[in-house]
């Protein structure tokens, strides 16, 4: 065909007045769209700082939640075959690669915008991107942008989050704590945990969860491989009701023994399966985002000052015998913490951990400073923590609610409960200790709160049931 006969076909079918696509239109066009289904976290914030954690997701809901459950504590599912392929599996949402960059806002104005970060395989689709050059007592509107490619089209989710105000601030202070989740101890069909939506009401300026965020030795599946690992953390994070809360409300997590490989684990123990004690540490380490050790300390305003404890990657064998080389803590964590804690001009401390110090506890239990396994350094710990003016102690581990004094030092411990009624055993209820200022065996959370009246420090623990009902109130204060 000449020139001329092209220019006059181009000319009677009209293509010789469209503008042909770029290929970055082509690219987008044709570049599949990945999804946040399983949500975002805003975690460790300090005054000037956070971490942002996200994951891609190839699919724009789970796979929806097909078996029936046992009419029995933990409501375990009938009929799960352990063996089938984890994509098919209650709550499973497959992960994708792509590109993730955030944006904050504060008044309005754009403060701060991270590069692109790539959400990879070896990471199972996880992004961390660290936020600092921040306000004290601020509060930030955040945008996260998600791709598939850099040509590719964009989805987009929203959130908030307040700055910690700095030391000399005396400010009020709001946070929650719970413990203790186990994907199928769900109590709400389609939200998950009612707990979440009963904190959220409350605004709290942080969450800290103590530990057993999942539970691998659990069936449904029970997490032998480290992909069935990682799927118990997709099915629990694409909940509705943990993903809205974790929009507003920055969080802290601690780890415990079921989120880390199998019951009462220590860097001795033997796999679970296939999976390995590196390999929980591993997954552990995508899903959770840290600065760097697994224990630390944050400041919020002049009146409180939080210690997040690790339990369970310096600890002793349990079976060890008891003596003074028995350990939980480790050498290097109580240098740590006693340093930290001398240096501290918080009017109160809170010592979050995820097992109990002061207890009581179960006979059978041999894996916390409460238990006989480890009496030597939880003598020690409750003597020397009694020695520190206004510390609490906020537990993780047990399936109740609870305040107890320690008889011989007077040491304060509040066991926070686990997220949902289902889950609440392993006590019974008539059997009040000598300790026992408050027992209650049902979940919920424990709601904490620093300010000031008339000038002087008050510090208010508050048990609330899943609903956000109050349950029972301690409060103490300190003449400023």
């Amino acid at each position: 065909m000449s020139k001329q006969s092209r220019r006059n076909f181009l000319k009677k079918t009209g293509l010789g007045m469209m503008a042909l696509p770029s290929f970055h239109e082509l690219a987008a066009a044709i570049s599949p769209v990945v999804y946040l289904t399983t949500g975002f976290k805003i975690s460790e914030v300090t005054d000037r700082s956070a971490i942002f954690w996200t994951r891609l997701c190839r699919q724009e809901a789970p796979v929806p939640i097909r078996h029936k459950r046992r009419e029995e504590v933990f409501r375990h599912p009938i009929g799960f075959d352990e063996n089938q392929p984890v994509e098919e599996m209650d709550g499973a949402v497959a992960g994708a690669a792509g590109f993730v960059r955030v944006t904050l806002l504060g008044d309005g104005i754009q403060t701060f915008r991270s590069d692109w970060h790539a959400a990879i395989a070896d990471d199972d689709y996880t992004v961390r991107i660290t936020i600092d050059n921040l306000e004290s007592n601020t509060s930030y509107h955040i945008e996260v942008e998600a791709r598939a490619s850099m040509n590719g089209t964009s989805n987009y989710a929203k959130g908030s989050f307040r700055t910690a105000p700095d030391p000399q601030t005396a400010a009020a202070v709001c946070l929650v704590a719970c413990t203790c989740q186990y994907f199928w101890s769900y109590d709400d069909e389609e939200r998950g945990f009612r707990v979440y939506d009963s904190m959220r009401q409350l605004r709290p300026d942080f969450y800290a969860h103590t530990g057993d965020y999942v539970y691998y030795d659990k069936p449904g599946p029970l997490a032998t491989t480290r992909e069935k690992a990682r799927h118990k953390w997709h099915a629990m994070n694409s909940r509705p009701s943990i993903r809205d809360f974790c929009r507003e409300v920055p969080i802290y997590m601690l780890k415990d023994d079921h989120d880390l490989l199998k019951n009462d684990v220590d860097p001795t123990a033997q796999p679970y399966g296939e999976l390995s004690y590196t390999d929980g540490l591993k997954v552990w380490q995508e899903q959770v985002q840290l600065r760097d050790k697994p224990y630390r300390t944050y400041r919020w305003g002049k009146d409180l000052q939080i210690w997040l404890i690790e339990s369970r990657e310096y600890r002793s064998n349990n079976d060890m015998p008891d003596g003074p080389g028995k350990t939980i803590w480790g050498g290097e964590q109580i240098a740590w913490f006693k340093e930290t804690i001398g240096a501290s001009n918080a009017t109160f401390k809170l010592l979050i951990s995820p097992t109990p110090i002061v207890g009581p506890d179960r006979d059978t239990k041999k894996d916390n400073h409460a238990n006989r396994n480890f009496q030597t350094e939880g003598t020690w710990l409750r003597q020397y923590l009694s020695t520190i003016d206004r510390l609490f102690i906020v537990s993780g581990d047990r399936h109740w609610q609870y305040v107890s004094e320690d008889p011989g030092t007077g040491l304060m411990e509040f066991g926070s409960g686990p997220v949902s009624d289902f889950h609440a055993q392993g006590w019974k209820p008539d059997d009040i200790r000598p300790e026992h200022r408050f027992l209650r065996v049902k979940g919920g959370f424990l709601q904490v709160r620093v300010y000031r009246k008339d000038g002087n420090p008050y510090i208010q623990f508050d048990h609330c049931d899943v609903d956000g009902k109050i349950v029972n109130t301690y409060s103490q204060y300190a003449h400023s």
